[in-house]
């Protein structure tokens, strides 16, 4: 063997040793970064608040059939999916209506998106101690959700209902600072959504969001006021399954989206869930997406 082939043999060696080191390094990484996404890469994690509605079982198995392996990941409050999604720890959430994401989008400078909706639900205004809006005495507390667009919906109901009066008229970002105390019934206070159902021991009235009625130990027929998920102004609360702006156009997840939407035992769970209140809507992408980017710019309006 001459001495040049002595050189270039070690070399050869090293350069083999190399490759495999890259590519043991390479399959590491993949399977760090596979469990730090809670299992397997093929597997759709879709963030909801009430995971344990029996519907998402029903879900997942129709996914399934369609080849489809969903992970459903629960969230307490609803200030979590979204930057869940955002980070990537999540591919879908299912939570929200059109007015909530674009308050996080604008506030928070991201661009997450509406691929399809599911259904709109009427917010309701329950008591333990009163059957109606007009028994509740002047002067008594009303608690409302504490986050921007539910607070504002609620607020809204509220004005509805007679029980107080805003000075902006009622728009989908009235606050407690638009609440003409002088010209109405009752104080309000906002309270974390996740408690305003345990505040009702301690107040008059309180409006609750349909994902914790019945976790309260309330029925939907208990609502004593509620707006109507009718109203041609309601799209706005559409609850929507979102992704981020990358994934807009992916197959699998629109593919989910009308699972969700065709399947009658899904819907029928759904509509079990929510006591009959569910309106079940299918609305064109470009049309969320415009109405989408008309409540982002209302957001910046009223910043």
């Amino acid at each position: 063997m001459s001495d040049q082939n002595l050189i270039e043999a070690p070399k050869k060696r090293t350069g083999l040793i190399i490759a495999i080191v890259v590519v043991v390094l390479a399959l590491i990484a993949a399977g760090v970064f596979a469990l730090t996404r809670g299992g397997d890469e093929d597997t759709v994690r879709i963030g909801v608040v009430g995971a344990s509605d029996p519907y998402w079982e029903t879900y997942k198995e129709a996914a399934a059939d369609e080849g489809i392996d969903v992970e459903i990941v629960d969230f307490a409050e609803y200030t979590q999916p979204n930057p869940a999604l955002a980070a990537g720890d999540l591919d879908l959430n299912q939570f929200q209506h059109i007015v909530y994401l674009a308050d996080y989008n604008v506030n928070n400078d991201e661009d997450l998106v509406p691929i399809g909706t599911t259904a709109i639900y009427p917010l309701g205004l329950y008591s333990l101690e009163y059957g109606d809006v007009e028994e509740i005495p002047d002067g008594e507390t009303v608690a409302v959700p504490n986050d921007a667009t539910n607070q504002a919906r609620a607020l809204v109901l509220l004005q509805s209902a007679g029980l107080i009066e805003l000075t902006d008229g009622g728009t989908a970002f009235s606050d407690l600072a638009d609440v003409d105390t002088a010209a109405s019934r009752v104080e309000v206070t906002a309270l974390n959504a996740e408690i305003t159902a345990a505040s009702l021991q301690d107040v008059a009235a309180a409006v609750i969001n349909n994902d914790f009625v019945e976790n309260a130990g309330l029925s939907f027929d208990d609502a004593i006021y509620e707006d109507s998920a009718d109203d041609p102004d309601a799209l706005p609360y559409v609850n929507i399954f979102v992704a981020r702006a990358e994934d807009e156009d992916n197959e699998t997840y629109a593919k989910l989206v009308e699972i969700y939407q065709d399947s009658q035992d899904v819907l029928d769970g759904v509509q079990d869930v929510s006591g009959g209140t569910a309106e079940f809507v299918k609305t064109p992408i470009d049309e969320l997406k415009s109405t989408l980017a008309d409540a982002e710019q209302d957001v910046r309006d009223n910043q």
